[in-house]
């Protein structure tokens, strides 16, 4: 696109012409088509006979400027697009056009938990669900919660929680329930979570987050998002979900992907959580989106803080039938991160 102006009788020889823009986005490649995450581009403009130009960046910034070459950074997080508008001037001349650029900032680290020490998991960022819940915490689930070292332990930069055959208070299994409730939440961001699965029919681990009212709204009216539910009686398959008002019990919005060597190899388990939209991933391919055309409080709870959870349940809803050979099985977790 181009416009022009200029004032009558104003010598049209060597008039504004060929305004050429180009943008070079800093650290592109196959892998990263985006940039590398620094948010920096390289722009090149010129114009015959121009003396100075005028750049709009597309995100509020404006530069005049009378060189031909700057580069610029930009901030805003995640992946975004944005219309570079320049124009050339001399006098009251000017001729002017646009250009779109698709850019990725690496957004910043706002929790990171990476298990680089030994003992028990840092009180500062964890604490535990305990017992046997309401109903077997409302899923008719097996197991008793603990946070002694036999369910939940952190050894050589790993997270293991461990589920166990055991007679302890009452049950005939026991396992553990990590949550970073009332030590972190938020709203809206990026989780990775790079875990290895528990293997063993009637396993059911999850890496998933609460809403932070879940005391006072009640469920599902919080909202739960499942970035990842293994069911070992299944293996392979992974599960993501959501649960709100609209959708919970026989949930509906969810998607299952095959996975493989979930309990021999590590997998990072992702959620891309915007005001639009959740985003569901393993190792980075996408393999769900939910993002409802309306959004009120039934079908979108995800508007305030969530905490996460991470956990292995024995049997219940999800978890089926236990296989009666069943000892023991471990989910370790490598990290926890979440950018912003």
């Amino acid at each position: 696109m181009s416009c022009s102006s200029s004032d009558p009788g104003e010598d049209e020889s060597g008039a504004l012409s060929n305004l050429t823009v180009e943008v070079d986005v800093v650290g592109t490649s196959e892998a990263n088509p985006n940039g590398d995450g620094s948010g920096r581009i390289n722009l090149s403009f010129s114009a015959d006979n121009a003396k100075n130009y005028k750049v709009n960046f597309g995100n509020g910034d404006v530069l005049e400027t009378s060189q031909k070459n700057l580069s610029y950074t930009y901030t805003g997080k995640g992946t975004n697009t944005y219309q570079i508008f320049v124009s050339a001037y001399k006098g009251s001349e000017f001729i002017s056009k646009t250009t779109t650029v698709t850019i990725y900032v690496t957004p910043a680290l706002a929790f990171s938990e990476e298990f680089n020490y030994s003992g028990a998991p840092d009180g500062s960022k964890w604490t535990f669900d305990i017992g046997r819940g309401d109903g077997g915490w409302g899923n008719n689930e097996a197991q008793f919660y603990t946070q002694r070292p036999e369910n939940v332990v952190v050894e050589n930069g790993i997270l293991k929680i461990t589920a166990k055959k055991e007679d302890y208070e009452g049950a005939a299994y026991t396992s553990s329930r990590l949550k970073t409730q009332g030590k972190f939440s938020f709203t809206y961001g990026k989780v990775e979570v790079r875990a290895k699965l528990p293997q063993g029919g009637g396993t059911w681990p999850a890496i998933w987050m609460l809403g932070s009212n879940i005391n006072t709204a009640g469920w599902p009216a919080s909202g739960e998002i499942d970035i990842m539910e293994h069911v070992g009686n299944n293996p392979g398959k992974i599960i993501s979900a959501i649960h709100t008002p609209s959708s919970y019990g026989n949930t509906q919005n969810k998607a299952v992907t095959t996975v493989a060597n979930v309990s021999s190899e590590f997998h990072v388990y992702g959620l891309e959580w915007t005001p639009d939209k959740l985003v569901f991933s393993v190792d980075g391919k996408v393999h769900y989106t939910y993002n409802p055309a309306t959004k009120n409080a039934s079908t979108w709870p995800f508007n305030a803080d969530q905490f996460i959870i991470l956990n292995i349940a024995v049997g219940g809803t999800l978890g089926g039938n236990i296989d009666p050979d069943f000892n023991s099985g471990t989910m370790e977790v490598d990290y926890v991160r979440v950018y912003q």
